[in-house]
């Protein structure tokens, strides 16, 4: 099991959100931290600025995030609409 970190801007973006939004993003990201392989096809490897970084796509959102294996960590670097992310 990984564990979960925010950055602090991240958690910024994150309570900016409504209530609804922030709910479902939770869940999804307890799935990922637990099995990350339930939502293999929300996952995508990201290119150029983001290099290195994964994107979750849940719903109009995306949460943008690096995940380090050798210390078992998830860290979360964005999470925005999706229009507003790239």
């Amino acid at each position: 099991m990984y564990a979960l970190v925010f950055l602090t801007s991240a958690k910024k973006e994150f309570k900016k959100l409504d209530t609804t939004a922030q709910k479902t993003i939770k869940e999804k990201l307890l799935l990922l931290v637990t099995n990350p392989d339930i939502l293999k096809n929300n996952i995508k490897a990201l290119k150029g600025e983001y290099k290195g970084k994964f994107r979750l796509r849940i719903n109009q959102y995306r949460v943008v995030f690096q995940v380090k294996d050798d210390e078992l960590i998830i860290i979360v670097v964005r999470v925005r609409h999706r229009k507003e992310l790239y």
